[in-house]
């Protein structure tokens, strides 16, 4: 989806902002960029809708060079959120809203069923925020406009630059989680930059970590906490390495027996003893069987942290969990799987190899 090819950056005072970037980012993918000040995030950011130009090397959207893209029509397919999330003053929430479609042309009946239902979506009622001004809104419902404004020409690709570092925590922390579940939903390919870490690993599918206009490591969160390549990266994450904090993802078992497809129960029925999770040919998850009969169970979502999956289990008579991503079945995971892990963990701390 997007594609940086070696890119550089020179600033005319010769400051090298980046230095041979290369980083591709998949359709539908959420990646958080990282780093201390003036490490070139927001560089290697604006550089998607050319608000910044590189010096040398290749930017790519579908495979095709940007600098090919009419640029009004190619920031017209870029929604754009900022700390300072700068909504016209003198226009309604309604209209601040419709900015970009009416620049595409919209139809006025489109562009207020759009507007409606984005609003909708992050849980502000049209009739009455609609005609409201900016003035009138909480930072935290003012930065919402400034979302739902970005995605109201369903543009392919967001990008947002530290958009909630200036709210308090509480309309921050709301803010993330709002902004997890709208991705769920609506599946744009969004690059945000933040400077912090937690929110960093909360949000992203990948982080994209960076130092000096060089990225140091790209990875999921789990991985990054679990396996950072260089000290710098091990010093950045800090503290977050509890192993507490490891996703169910990481430690699940992916070639459970429990795992049964459609096509094996085609075939030879139901089990009659056990318990089975059942997905189809491409892995959605299904249902659940136990000892021939259709149950319904708790799932795991992929990104859980292993202290609120083990708050779970001890609150649950189920024994077993499927592990899933979005609707993917991708394992299976039990209590005796996290001890074994957390054991293992302890030992290495120790000094000791696990048996």
């Amino acid at each position: 989806m997007i594609e940086f090819i070696d890119v550089h950056k020179t600033y005319p005072d010769g400051t090298e902002a980046l230095k041979g970037l290369s980083l591709r980012v998949t359709e539908g993918e959420f990646v958080t960029l990282i780093g201390p000040s003036g490490c070139g995030k927001t560089t290697t950011m604006k550089m998607v809708n050319r608000l910044i130009e590189p010096t040398s090397g290749y930017i790519l959207i579908n495979g095709e060079k940007i600098d090919n893209f009419n640029i009004h029509e190619l920031r017209w397919n870029i929604g754009y959120v900022l700390q300072d999330i700068a909504l016209f003053p003198h226009l309604t929430i309604e209209e601040n809203i419709h900015v970009v479609p009416e620049m595409k042309k919209w139809k006025r009946k489109k562009m207020r069923e759009r507007s409606h239902e984005l609003l909708d979506m992050v849980g502000l009622d049209p009739s009455t925020y609609k005609k409201r001004m900016p003035s009138e809104l909480s930072g935290g419902e003012q930065q919402r406009i400034g979302v739902i404004r970005a995605l109201a020409a369903d543009p392919d690709i967001i990008l947002m630059d530290e958009p909630f570092s200036a709210l308090d925590p509480i309309s921050r922390e709301q803010l993330q989680h709002d902004i997890q579940l709208l991705q769920k939903e609506i599946k744009k390919t969004i690059l945000f930059v933040t400077h912090d870490m937690d929110e960093a690993m909360a949000l992203g599918d990948r982080i994209c970590l960076m130092n000096n206009g060089k990225i140091i490591q790209t990875d999921t969160p789990q991985q990054m906490i679990l396996h950072p390549k260089t000290s710098f990266v091990k010093d950045f994450i800090g503290e977050r390495k509890s192993p507490w904090q490891t996703a169910v993802d990481v430690i699940c078992d992916r070639e459970s027996p429990h795992m049964l497809s459609l096509e094996k129960i085609h075939e030879a029925g139901y089990p009659e003893q056990g318990i089975y999770f059942i997905h189809d040919n491409h892995y959605s998850f299904i249902g659940t069987v136990h000892n021939g009969e259709k149950v319904k169970v708790k799932t795991l979502p992929n990104n859980l942290p292993l202290y609120e999956a083990t708050n779970m289990m001890e609150n649950n008579e189920q024994t077993l969990y499927p592990v899933v991503k979005d609707t993917t079945l991708i394992g299976t995971l039990n209590y005796k799987d996290i001890v074994s892990f957390l054991q293992s963990k302890s030992k290495l701390e120790n000094g000791v190899m696990p048996s």
